[in-house]
């Protein structure tokens, strides 16, 4: 079951009836998970019924990712990778291409890159496989297939969408020593000429409006995980024993999350608009406001709670250990130097 410790929704978003019916229908099916992100198998069936009830507006996507990240941060990791590959999918299809893939099952997205491992892809009259070693593939051995990036040549990536279940594809257990996200194994894939079906020309993964936005959607998630360590510090601050430290720490939270919100909220807004040439930049900027205030929320906790939930609360330390974990897909300093980058050459996006 559930921590216990998740606001009410909407969390995000004002509800109406309307846009948030299946939000609210795929979060009473969440709370009635036994096990809901410490069993794998269980919440990754629950995520594939999500799926096929997923909302179609973005910002009731991120409702439901944040959501859900409130009652377990490592259901929202293993319901956010399968959503963004359902989107993928839709988006390839509004954009006119062929994709011959029955969606049905549970999906993952692996576009990272490793040093000393490479995905490459090679056509043979008309038929594609993958040739290599791909990192970063959460969750492999459990899903049915992926849309994965390979190398077409030196200096082009390309998607495909692969099945796992191929006997020419191999999921690693390991390294993963995690004691965050510990059941969520992101370990590398081997692959040995497994066929797999290109989805959009090389770079197109990448160009697509939807990459901007599924990367909020992560930070959505990050959000959403935060939130109960708030509660947890408005609990502490409002005890007898409580001081103004407990209540300082307790506000810096506060603004912070609140911040995050504000921001999550008017890149939404943007985003479904249309229409704009700085998503890109857009998002970056989100995703560091959120990593941020995520990474407050941490730090405040830790001081203002000490030791003891740490060790005695094992919902706590669960959601601290898989948020930490979580939250280092944002890149820190990296991913600010690219929003310099963009400014320093005449972006803007204000």
């Amino acid at each position: 079951m559930t921590d216990g410790h998740h606001p009410p929704s909407p969390l995000l978003i004002p509800d109406t009836a309307a846009s948030f019916a299946a939000v609210r229908a795929v979060l009473e099916q969440a709370d009635a998970v036994d096990g809901l992100g410490v069993d794998i198998a269980a919440t990754l069936d629950w995520a594939v019924d999500a799926g096929r009830r997923r909302p179609s507006s973005l910002s009731a996507t991120w409702e439901l990712l944040a959501a859900v990240a409130s009652r377990d941060v490592a259901a929202a990791r293993v319901l956010e990778p399968h959503l963004d590959a359902l989107g993928i999918l839709d988006e390839a299809a509004a954009a006119g291409i062929d994709v011959p893939v029955d969606p049905a099952g549970a999906w993952g997205v692996f576009a990272a890159e490793g040093p000393g491992m490479r995905l490459e892809a090679r056509e043979d009259a008309g038929t594609w496989t993958l040739h290599g070693t791909k990192p970063w593939c959460s969750l492999a051995s459990h899903l049915t297939h992926a849309l994965v990036t390979a190398w077409v040549d030196e200096e082009r990536r390309q998607l495909f969408a692969l099945d796992l279940r191929d006997p020419a594809v191999t999921a690693r257990t390991g390294p993963w020593h995690a004691r965050g996200l510990e059941r969520v194994v992101s370990a590398p894939i081997d692959v040995e000429g497994a066929a797999a079906v290109p989805v959009g020309e090389p770079g197109w993964y990448l160009r697509r409006p939807g990459f901007a936005h599924g990367g909020v959607g992560v930070a959505a998630c990050w959000w959403g995980g935060a939130l109960p360590l708030r509660e947890a510090l408005r609990t502490a601050a409002g005890t007898a024993r409580a001081d103004q430290l407990a209540r300082v720490h307790l506000g810096r939270v506060d603004t912070a999350l609140w911040a995050a919100r504000a921001v999550l909220l008017e890149t939404a807004t943007a985003f479904e608009a249309g229409g704009s040439a700085s998503e890109g930049l857009r998002a970056a900027r989100a995703r560091a406001v959120v990593a941020d205030a995520v990474e407050t929320t941490l730090t405040e906790s830790a001081r203002a709670l000490g030791p003891l939930p740490l060790v005695a609360d094992e919902a706590h330390a669960r959601r601290v250990a898989d948020l930490q974990v979580y939250v280092r897909q944002h890149h820190g300093d990296r991913d600010l130097a690219r929003i310099g980058g963009d400014l320093a050459t005449g972006a803007d996006g204000w």
